[in-house]
């Protein structure tokens, strides 16, 4: 920037507030401060506010993150499954049908349900597979 541009107040803002950080961190004495203060406070260029600033360090700048996912790459042809599994619970809700009522009947009811019940899952299961596969993308840096 041209040290001839004439400054803001928040320009001069910014550099009282960096000067009692300075001062807070034992760089300044207190005459010091209150000196560069009305200095900056009177300052009508960036260049008369930069000549306050210049033996005492530039802020710290923030350490660069390193991307790092997560979670570790999984193949797309592995899904973990979570939950209860399906095809045991059936099976375990039909023998008991059959112990229980002891007419076949029932068995088919419970069978048709069961049958039902597993084809919305399975279409609910794809649309969540689907969903995810797209959000995964979408959001892989």
């Amino acid at each position: 920037m041209d040290d001839r541009i004439r400054a803001s107040d928040a320009d001069r803002e910014h550099v009282t507030a960096r000067l009692r950080e300075h001062f807070a961190a034992g760089r300044l004495t207190s005459d010091e401060l209150d000196e560069r203060i009305s200095a900056a406070l009177n300052a009508k260029t960036h260049g008369e506010l930069r000549h306050l600033m210049t033996d005492l360090p530039e802020p710290a700048r923030a350490a660069q993150w390193t991307t790092q996912r997560p979670y570790p790459p999984v193949p797309p042809w592995a899904m973990r499954r979570r939950g209860p599994r399906f095809p045991p619970v059936m099976l375990l809700v039909l023998l008991a049908a059959l112990l229980l009522s002891g007419g076949h009947w029932v068995f088919f009811g419970v069978l048709q349900v069961l049958l039902v019940f597993w084809l919305l899952a399975c279409l609910g299961g794809m649309f969540a597979a689907r969903r995810a596969h797209r959000h995964h993308h979408r959001y892989r840096m």
